[in-house]
């Protein structure tokens, strides 16, 4: 039987430097690969496993609360991943053991 959150053959679950647990590469990740989609259900409420996309065909920003790996992804201004809607890509070379961040994209001045 598999632990909760680990089914993705990419990148594990352990504790963090950053912040609580987040997420690691298993094996080295090419530049622009496919890590995974961030799964939930739909919300319109913030949260912390939250993840906010624009929907291109509703024209609206919609919340994603995180049920699997993903939502352990922890913020870096350097991240080395990054989404398009809810799916995560490398944006560079990611060495496996890397934590595997991307930018929440805060709005500093708030």
């Amino acid at each position: 039987m598999s632990k909760p959150f680990d089914k993705n053959p990419l990148v594990r679950v352990a504790n963090s430097p950053i912040h609580g647990r987040g997420l690691f590469a298993r094996e080295d990740i090419p530049a622009e690969a496919f890590i995974g989609t961030y799964a939930g259900k739909k919300t319109m409420d913030n949260g912390m496993h939250v993840l906010w996309a624009w929907d291109e065909a509703d024209d609206e920003w919609v919340g994603v609360d995180g049920n699997n790996e993903m939502r352990f992804l922890n913020h870096s201004s350097e991240p080395n991943a990054e989404f398009y809607d809810t799916d995560l890509y490398a944006l560079g070379n990611i060495t496996a053991g890397d934590e595997v961040t991307f930018d929440y994209q805060w709005d500093e001045e708030d």
